[in-house]
């Protein structure tokens, strides 16, 4: 039994001292995917910001989530629905893939009464919590569309004219400037950056 013991403790060191050389060879995807993962962002109407780790690797932080939750909140009223992990998933993706340290968010959680107010579709997803407006400077606006498409997880808008993006983790879908034939319901969206300011009056 103690040599049973002894044995496992061996190869753990061995695996605990392999994993600098795995990392000075470039074979260091296994260890990459359990890295914790970072994100930063803040909210446009707000001015609440979340910046550190919300996911250790392996399933998201349930006290970051509390507090993305609170920052993605309806700009509204301050009421606060717990987000969509499978959201932040993708906006976490996304910036890794476009390299954007901090994302700007124009709308997260909205209530009925906002959503009703900005005329956003009946079936939003922000009103699961689900759903992020992002603006994108003009420059990568594009290119970050075409990186949520190639994804193909969730619902994407993109909206050149107004600078922002929308992405959501529900079905997949798309709209707005990304494709020929818009769906009506999600093109209220478009209105968005000018119904966000006059909730502020």
């Amino acid at each position: 039994m103690h040599r049973r013991t002894a044995c496992c403790l061996a190869a753990l060191a061995a695996l605990a001292g392999a994993a600098p050389s795995l990392a000075a060879s470039g074979q260091q995807g296994r260890w990459h995917a359990i890295a914790p993962r970072r994100l930063a962002l803040r909210h446009a109407a707000t001015g609440a910001t979340f910046s550190g780790t919300w996911h250790n690797g392996v399933v998201p932080d349930a006290g970051a989530m509390r507090e993305l939750s609170a920052v993605l909140a309806d700009s509204r009223t301050g009421a606060v629905r717990p987000f969509d992990p499978r959201a932040i998933e993708i906006l976490w993706e996304l910036g890794e893939r476009e390299r954007i340290r901090e994302f700007a968010v124009l709308s997260g959680y909205r209530t009925p009464g906002t959503n009703a107010l900005v005329e956003g579709a009946a079936d939003s997803q922000h009103l699961r919590a689900a759903a992020l407006d992002l603006l994108i400077p003009s420059a990568r606006l594009a290119a970050f569309g075409a990186a949520a498409l190639a994804l193909g997880r969730g619902g994407v808008g993109v909206y050149p004219a107004r600078g922002f993006v929308h992405i959501d983790s529900g079905p997949v879908r798309r709209w707005g400037e990304v494709s020929a034939r818009r769906a009506p319901a999600e093109d209220r969206l478009s209105r968005i950056a000018e119904a966000w300011a006059a909730t502020q009056r």
